[in-house]
């Protein structure tokens, strides 16, 4: 852990060693920043702050929403900053304050494996830069820590800002007719909504626990000024977050009317294929039912023609003057009432 003793004339780092010395001495603001609450860190929260049990556990675990929580001299905090993953993963960069009267602890919480180290000190790592630069000169503890927390607001805001750059890239892949892959394309739509999500509920939770800060009357004026203004700093990432997230679900209908659109297209030229389909084989079946009927009316002579011309000894038929007219008038009898008959059913 890190131990700094800010003054007027600046900041100094301190062993560890003195840090109970430099809490009694009440001449300088002692900000001790614990990137890893192990079980070193656990005995100095424990031992020489005398935090509570719960929070101190609450440092040693990830916390999956912001939180505050008042005690009698101290005030303790949980933040979340965005930071992105691969395919759309947000993760929580969890950062832990006790604000006291005249000292402040920040705690970093546990990271994910995935995540690089120094980026849970993004937010610390620039403050103490800006201190020792001297562009910074924090009296109180609660300075201390609106310049903290305003850098966290910062990264959230630029977070949005590289969510939205990806908005509007997909926004012109859409009136632009470029979507390529249409699966790809749906899953960078949500995890753009994903991530805008997430920053919308890291400021807006985040907002409400400095909202409920302002009615603590153990913070000082000036505390609770800037206490105010935290708070409405989460508010506008909050809204800016919002309307983010409202266009691109504008983009998203957009999306859904073009792929709508494209069904009912693809759906009305197959319903004229099948028409036309329908129509070819209507048209088919009339020309079957022609050809069959004038197969049964040729059928009909070529029966009686196919009988009488057998010649068997025993067929009386064949010995008739008049039974060649009478086949003949069969015949022509036998057609004319298949003819009639399938010209009444249609088909001829």
């Amino acid at each position: 852990m890190d131990v700094h003793l800010v003054t007027a004339a600046g900041v100094e780092e301190r062993p560890v060693e003195e840090l109970p010395a430099l809490l009694d001495r009440g001449d300088g603001l002692v900000w001790v920043d614990i990137p890893s609450c192990d079980s070193g860190a656990v005995r100095v929260l424990s031992d020489v702050f005398g935090f509570h049990p719960m929070a101190v556990q609450d440092c040693v675990e990830r916390n999956r929403v912001p939180k505050v929580h008042a005690y009698a001299d101290h005030v303790f905090v949980v933040l979340h900053a965005p930071e992105r993953g691969d395919r759309g993963h947000v993760h929580y960069i969890e950062l832990d304050q006790f604000v006291g009267r005249h000292y402040l602890v920040t705690v970093h919480g546990p990271v994910n494996p995935a995540v690089e180290p120094a980026v849970a000190l993004r937010e610390t790592r620039a403050v103490l830069s800006r201190i020792e630069a001297g562009r910074l000169r924090p009296a109180t503890p609660f300075e201390l820590s609106y310049a903290i927390v305003s850098a966290l607001t910062r990264h959230q805001e630029d977070y949005v800002e590289a969510v939205t750059s990806d908005v509007w890239r997909l926004e012109q892949q859409v009136t632009g007719g470029r979507i390529g892959d249409p699966e790809e394309f749906v899953n960078e739509l949500f995890r753009a909504r994903h991530g805008l999500l997430a920053v919308r509920t890291m400021a807006a939770l985040s907002g409400a626990i400095y909202g409920r800060m302002t009615t603590l009357a153990r913070i000082s004026p000036e505390g609770n000024r800037l206490v105010v203004d935290i708070a409405d700093q989460f508010d506008r990432v909050h809204s800016v977050a919002d309307g983010e997230r409202e266009y691109l679900q504008g983009v998203i209908e957009f999306y859904r009317t073009v792929l709508t659109l494209h069904a009912m297209l693809v759906g009305q030229a197959q319903s004229e294929e099948v028409q036309h389909l329908t129509q070819a084989s209507y048209a088919q079946n009339e020309e079957i039912k022609k050809i069959s009927a004038w197969a049964a009316i040729f059928f009909a002579p070529s029966l009686v023609g196919t009988v009488y011309g057998m010649n068997f000894d025993h067929m009386p038929e064949l010995h008739w003057i008049a039974g060649y007219p009478y086949a003949l008038i069969v015949m022509v009898l036998a057609s004319a009432a298949l003819y009639t008959a399938f010209k009444r059913r249609g088909w001829l």
